[in-house]
Formats: structure tokens, C-alpha cells, sequence
């Protein structure tokens, strides 16, 4: 290994004279990273205990999270059985029906006596329901459960799974549902995966049909109403489905896509023009400057959101709203960029244009609009971008659009299939709108399409 030659004394100093920012370093060069750091994390320490995160997580209801993300990939039936003065057990269903009427139940079947029989995956696990008891069967262990007209009432043995809570008693299966025992009644939450009645309603001819069977319906099959082939049939009977509501969804959709290219496109079209009022080498008037990008400084810092309920409580809910707060803000944004774009151009080409005696519109025509164009339409499509997902939120104040419907089936507390079924319409048409952005821009820009 060579030896490194040792540097005398006059080398030394030579080296400190001409490069003292080597050896002469500063108090925040040498410790300033570390102070940095533990500036940081005294920080994030003090924001934990000032907002509480600790018991916020601890006091956290994870069960209630876990049921409302099973409910994302699974449908549950939640039938009320509940008990009638002869004695005899009448279930009532939610208002989303997802069994036709006097519908053959494989895990719902009425019992000797005027009971009823609730099987949670197998005979191992399920509920015999009758007015003064119910019998739990946990693993083929029964668990016979009082009621009177006061309560209900969990045996001593009970396992974690059946448990007392107040008045009524609480029967948990896992995945496969839950029930709660009550004097009244017996409140049963039957789940499965998928989503129950996607296609069609209980009210539509092809309810309960197999996939073959909806296939040789579709291709060979007779047709079940002479006056549409079944193709159209089944197109009217999935649009008018009344849980689902498909048409309503895809129309809210679609308007979701007007508001945020209406919004964007009339924004582009103000800040162009005034962004060369608002640059300093286009425009040599001090007071026109200043002015311009003060309006664009107060359009751009007032919030979309602000600016939807402001509009919304002038005009009312509906799609004019959600555009004029789309217009507002991406006016104020995009006017910022264009004219810091213009500021930045080149004068040669500018000059060379004005040598020849053309006007300042000319000029600007054809010396600055051709440099700054290709960063217009970049910001411009990244604007239609994202407005197509602001469009979402502010539609929940009431300016139109998917927003309100997505609102809506939070609020039930029983929808949040429905909720996950609106996040995937509106991914698919984020993903669908980056690409074709991509597409245009590397088109009418150049460069890569990634």
C-alpha cells in the first residue's frame, strides 16, 4: 500500500490562506445538521402531545374501522327477526333488499314452532331463534340465551364471543357476521363476499341468474321482452338498478368530468391574456404589474373549497358552482406560472421579431408565445388533472357531481360497498386522464410519454 507523503508546515498554511472555508468552517456548518435534527424531532415530539396522537390511537375504534373495510370487498344481509305477540318469529329486511320476495334462503330456514334457523358457514355455528329464547351454537357448543320482556340475558359460561352489553346480548362469528340478542328482537349481520346485486335489483328479470345463464341470454337465448332484444334489456335493467343506481352514479361522474374541464379550460383561457399584463418585461407599467399579480394572488389563495360554498350558497347546488370555484382558483394559479413563464423568455427572439417593424402583438405572437406555450399545456393538463379529483371533494358541499353521492353513502354507515365502488369509478378515470395528459403532452411537446 503507498504511503501518503506527509504535508510540511509552509504547505500547510499555503492550504489555510487559500482555502480558510476548509479549515475555518462555521459554528452552524460543523453542528448545523445535528441542530437541525433535533430541532425536527423536538417538533414532531411536541405536535404528538399537544394533538393528543397517543390517545387518539389507544382510544381508536378499530372494530368499527375493521367492520367498515370488510364492508369495502363484502355485502352483509341484516334481517330483524323479531318476535310477534302469537308466538311465532317475523324477519324484516333492510331497505336494500337483497333477496326477492319469498326468496328460498340457504342460511335463513324457518323452524318447527314458528322459529328460526341462522347458519353462519356451517350447523357448528348458528343461531335458533325462537320469542323467549335463542340458542347459540359456537363451535357446536349450544349456549342457551334468556329473554324476557326487559332483557336478555348471556349464560354464565359464556365464551368472549357471547357477551352481555346492557339489555342485549352480543354473538360475534367473525367474518361470517354478527348478532345482537335483543328483547324485542334478534338483529342479525350476515356477510359474504362480492357485492350482492351489483348487476341487477331483485325487481329485474336476470336477478339470480348464473353467469352461463346471462350469457345464453345475451347471445342465443329468447328474448324476455319481445319489444328489446335482451342485450338492451339487460343495459336498462343494470342503469336502473335501485340499490346500485348505476345511472345516477355514472351522470354524477360524467359531471364530475364537465366541472373539472369547464373549470380548468375557462381558467386558461382568463389567465392567458393577463399573464402579459402581469409580466414586467412585456408590460412596462409598474401599476398594471403590480395589480395584476395582486389578483392573481388573491384568486389562487383563497381555497377551491371556499370558493365552492361560496357559490353554492349564492346559486345553489349544482355543477355552476363547482365550475366557477374550479375557474377561480386555477385563474389565480395558472395566471402566477404563465407569467413568471413570460418573464423568463428569451429577448433575442423577441427583438428579432420587433427588427423587422412588426406590431407588439405580433411580437408577442411570434417571440414569446412559441417559448412559453409547451409550459402553458403542461400546467394546464396537470391543472385538468387534479381538478378531476378536486372536482370530488368540492361536489360535497353541494357543487355538484360525484362528490355529493360519494357523501351520501358514507353517511348510511351501510353503504361502504356503494363508497368503494365510487373510489374505483373515480381511480380508473384519474389513471384514464394521467395517460391521455401524458399522451398529449408528449405530442405536442415532445420527450417521453412516462
Amino acid at each position: 500500500m503507498p504511503s501518503v507523503p506527509a504535508i510540511n508546515a509552509s504547505d500547510r498554511e499555503r492550504l489555510r490562506e487559500t482555502y480558510p472555508q476548509v479549515f475555518q468552517r462555521s459554528f452552524l456548518q460543523r453542528y448545523g445538521l445535528v441542530i437541525g435534527s433535533g430541532l425536527i424531532l423536538a417538533y414532531l415530539v411536541a405536535c404528538f402531545l399537544a394533538f393528543n396522537v397517543g390517545p387518539a390511537f389507544r382510544n381508536g375504534q378499530w372494530d368499527r374501522a375493521s367492520l367498515y373495510l370488510q364492508d369495502w370487498y363484502s355485502w352483509r344481509a341484516q334481517p330483524r327477526l323479531r318476535f310477534q305477540d302469537d308466538g311465532t318469529v317475523k324477519p324484516q329486511w333492510s331497505s336494500r333488499g337483497q333477496y326477492a320476495e319469498g326468496s328460498d334462503i340457504s342460511w335463513l330456514k324457518p323452524t318447527e314452532g314458528g322459529g328460526y334457523r341462522v347458519t353462519y358457514g356451517s350447523e357448528a355455528d348458528r343461531l335458533d331463534v325462537t320469542p323467549g329464547r335463542v340458542d347459540v351454537y359456537l363451535n357446536g357448543t349450544v349456549y342457551p340465551v334468556t329473554i324476557d320482556s326487559n332483557a336478555a340475558t348471556a349464560p354464565a359460561d359464556a365464551p368472549s364471543a357471547l357477551r352481555q352489553d346492557g339489555a342485549k346480548v352480543l354473538v360475534d362469528y367473525g367474518f361470517e357476521g354478527q348478532a345482537e340478542i335483543r328483547p324485542a328482537q334478534v338483529y342479525v349481520q350476515r356477510r359474504f363476499l362480492g357485492w350482492a346485486n351489483f348487476l341487477f335489483d331483485t325487481k329485474s328479470a336476470f336477478w339470480g341468474k348464473s353467469w352461463g345463464e346471462l350469457a345464453h341470454l345475451a347471445t342465443i337465448g329468447e328474448r324476455l321482452d319481445p319489444e328489446r332484444s335482451n342485450i338492451g334489456h339487460m343495459r336498462d335493467d343494470f342503469l336502473g338498478n335501485n340499490v346500485w343506481q348505476h345511472a345516477d352514479i355514472l351522470s354524477k361522474l360524467l359531471q364530475t368530468l364537465v366541472m373539472a374541464f369547464v373549470g380548468t379550460l375557462l381558467g386558461t383561457l382568463f389567465a392567458f391574456p393577463l399573464a402579459f399584463i402581469a409580466a414586467r418585461n412585456i408590460t412596462r407599467n409598474r401599476a398594471a404589474n403590480w395589480g395584476m399579480k395582486r389578483l392573481f394572488d388573491f384568486l389562487r389563495s383563497v381555497d377551491m373549497l371556499i370558493w365552492a360554498l361560496f357559490f353554492t350558497r349564492s346559486f345553489g347546488p349544482g355543477p355552476i358552482p363547482g365550475i366557477a370555484a374550479i375557474f377561480f382558483t386555477d385563474a389565480g394559479a395558472l395566471g402566477k406560472v404563465y407569467s413568471e413563464a413570460v418573464e423568463n423568455v428569451d429577448d433575442k427572439q423577441r427583438e428579432g421579431v420587433k427588427s423587422v417593424g412588426a406590431p407588439s402583438v405580433i411580437v408577442n405572437r411570434f417571440g414569446v408565445v412559441p417559448q412559453v406555450l409547451p409550459v402553458f399545456i403542461s400546467q394546464s393538463l396537470y391543472f385538468w388533472e387534479s381538478n378531476t379529483r378536486s372536482a370530488t371533494v368540492i361536489g360535497a358541499v353541494g357543487a355538484g357531481g360525484i362528490g355529493l353521492k360519494l357523501l351520501e353513502a358514507m353517511g348510511t354507515n351501510a353503504d361502504w360497498d356503494k363508497v368503494a365502488y365510487m373510489v374505483l369509478l373515480i381511480l380508473m378515470v384519474v389513471f384514464l386522464f394521467d395517460n391521455v395528459s401524458n399522451a398529449i403532452r408528449s405530442r405536442l411537446i415532445g420527450g417521453p410519454t412516462h
